[in-house]
């Protein structure tokens, strides 16, 4: 009998602070923007062996009523500038920075990739992001948004755009003889010419061929164009799914659809983000986790939450008391701006329905309601309860690793590292050393040869 071998599990660390499994007001909490927070989060990734870390980010503060969204934690800083420092202070830990293709231009971005790539030695990552509201769109010159039928549009031509960037460069076009004189091979180098209905232009590329050729592409993304998108050009996918059922029906669709692009099922890794609470006994962890989720929504979050859906100001409700009796305020304008959770609830007299419905039958407060219909913790339990957890769903196809998102910046990741990183060195399935140097050796990716046809063009 055949055994199946053991899959190497692929984990990474996304720094909070975007996002509302932050929970800022605990003591333990740090800044979310001081550089030394930075620093000792990915030291604790890069000590346990982490493929990389992740910085989402955002072109515009959410805000609620006319004013900051208080998850929005002190704000959002440049990702490159963060990045590039962090490559100063690590040695192996990948780095990958969410950069938006709605409001930025493919020559600047690939440009800024490539320097980081150079600067990490072959480190760098870019998740793919679309932006779909206009309220983000007033911060740039052009204002206003791409419809949702264009985003993804753009985004597969600026991507396209970028990898002729990265390869009008070839790996060996600088010769540098001192004897003959001769630097370039090749005095075409970084020639470009792109001409689509998003971008026309034409030029040379300044940055020569980085060690990974171009960073590893990731994209977010659970839509059906989503799913599509990441199986024509991305590397890796951040899935929502942490459970085993809706694991592997996410798993086994998106790799399905990489054969029609002539992609094998291995050149696209598939990484849900997590969260999670650790205790020395399952019934500890069971305890704390129950106390993070009262701190992640507080009885202003949970009204704020709540607004989202009823779409009007419930400031005067008690968030301990019961739900509005008022229908929601149905209509294009919201309340709360750049809010994805907002585009989740398209239907909000159905939702308000539905959720009338479970308060009634748990006799569930404003607050206690929005704890139960929000996501919590993925993996809960002790060190070896979570390894376990985590191995089974890698095992079963349910995902090739994890995001972890700990709910305290920075030192939320240490207890993790610490405990069950060792639990899964000793089941052989993550690694106690990285093998390679580059962000595509950890995760088994082969480097992309150069597309030197298409420097042709610009000739």
């Amino acid at each position: 009998m055949t055994t199946k071998p053991l899959k190497q599990i692929h984990l990474a660390a996304h720094f909070p602070g975007v996002n509302n499994t932050t929970v800022w007001s605990d003591p333990a909490a740090g800044s979310h923007i001081d550089f030394d927070s930075f620093v000792h989060f990915a030291r604790t990734a890069e000590r346990a062996k982490f493929d990389f870390l992740f910085l989402a980010e955002g072109l515009r503060l959410r805000e609620q009523g006319g004013q900051i969204y208080d998850l929005d934690v002190v704000g959002r800083p440049d990702t490159f500038t963060v990045l590039a420092a962090l490559a100063a202070v690590t040695d192996r830990l990948g780095l990958t920075g969410t950069i938006n293709s709605t409001f930025n231009e493919p020559y600047e971005v690939a440009r800024q990739f490539a320097s980081l790539d150079h600067l990490s030695d072959g480190r760098a990552a870019w998740n793919v992001v679309t932006s779909w509201d206009a309220f983000t769109g007033e911060n740039f010159r052009r204002g206003g948004f791409l419809p949702r039928e264009e985003r993804y549009g753009r985004a597969e031509e600026f991507l396209a755009t970028a990898h002729e960037l990265f390869d009008s460069w070839d790996d060996s076009a600088i010769f540098a003889d001192a004897g003959s004189g001769t630097f370039l091979r090749d005095a075409r180098a970084g020639a470009f010419a792109h001409k689509g209905p998003q971008f026309d232009i034409e030029g040379r590329f300044n940055v020569p061929r980085s060690p990974q050729g171009r960073p590893v592409i990731f994209q977010a993304g659970d839509s059906d164009e989503g799913r599509e998108f990441a199986a024509s050009d991305a590397d890796a996918i951040f899935g929502r799914y942490g459970t085993l059922h809706e694991g592997r029906e996410f798993y086994a669709d998106v790799k399905r659809r990489l054969a029609k692009y002539g992609r094998t099922r291995d050149q696209l890794k598939i990484l849900p983000a997590a969260t999670f609470v650790l205790g020395d006994t399952d019934a500890e962890a069971r305890e704390a986790a129950h106390e993070v989720r009262r701190l992640q929504v507080s009885g202003q979050t949970a009204i704020k939450y709540l607004e989202h859906v009823w779409n009007r100001d419930l400031s005067g409700y008690d968030p301990d008391g019961p739900l509005p009796d008022i229908d929601p305020e149905t209509g294009e304008n919201t309340i709360a701006l750049g809010r994805a959770s907002v585009r989740q609830f398209r239907d909000p007299l159905e939702t308000a329905r539905q959720w009338r419905a479970l308060a009634a039958a748990k006799n569930l407060s404003i607050r206690e309601l929005v704890i139960a219909t929000t996501a919590g913790q993925t993996f809960v339990g002790s060190a070896a309860t979570v390894a376990e957890q985590i191995d089974t769903l890698v095992q079963a196809d349910a995902a090739d690793g994890f995001v972890l998102v700990p709910h305290i910046t920075p030192g939320g990741l240490d207890a993790f590292a610490d405990t069950v990183v060792p639990l899964l060195q000793e089941r052989g399935v993550f690694r106690s050393e990285y093998e390679g140097t580059t962000l595509r050796d950890h995760l088994g990716l082969a480097a992309p040869r150069a597309a030197s046809g298409r420097r042709a063009a610009a000739s």
